[in-house]
């Protein structure tokens, strides 16, 4: 069997992770501006990159289990990797190699994007923090009645009741 319904797959996510770098290259945009309804139509976006990753992935999994199987091979062991090393040849291991090695760069570079996101987005996040807490009173100052009398105990107060009579 040729290995070339994973190859097809691999592509595939190669295109969807190529988009979703995108996004999250707008996304580092849209969190510098503070667009949040920008944001949050962004994410919905994203989301639905990720279930389409998602269901290409699971598709690429089924396509190596399948191949595996069909060469008498443990569908739990055998990885793209060892497809690469072991079990191709000429134009598909190539193929196969090559674009192996694109999706991993990609993933690298996605991953970097979103370490970035993920700074800007705790910063904003911090920035909010300060800013609500600037905007609230100090509970020091939260006392009621006048400091100065409070400190100081008062003159000895005679109860309504005689203890000593």
């Amino acid at each position: 069997m040729s290995v070339q319904p994973i190859i097809q797959h691999l592509n595939k996510l190669i295109e969807l992770h190529d988009s979703l770098l995108r996004i999250s290259k707008q996304k580092t945009e849209i969190l510098k501006e503070g667009n949040t309804d920008a944001l949050q139509k962004l994410m919905t976006k994203e989301q639905k990159h990720v279930q389409a990753i998602n269901q290409i992935e699971q598709k690429r999994i089924d396509a190596v289990a399948s191949w595996a199987t069909k060469q008498n091979l443990d569908q739990k062991t055998v990885t793209v990797s060892t497809i690469i090393e072991e079990y191709t040849t000429g134009a598909d291991q190539q193929q196969l190699e090559q674009v192996t090695l694109t999706l991993a760069e990609q993933l690298v570079e996605l991953r970097r994007q979103e370490d970035l996101n993920k700074q800007l987005t705790q910063q904003s996040l911090q920035f909010v923090q300060l800013s609500l807490d600037m905007m609230q009173p100090s509970m020091k100052n939260m006392t009621y009645g006048n400091a100065k009398h409070q400190s100081k105990p008062s003159a000895p107060r005679r109860s309504v009741f005689d203890s000593k009579a």
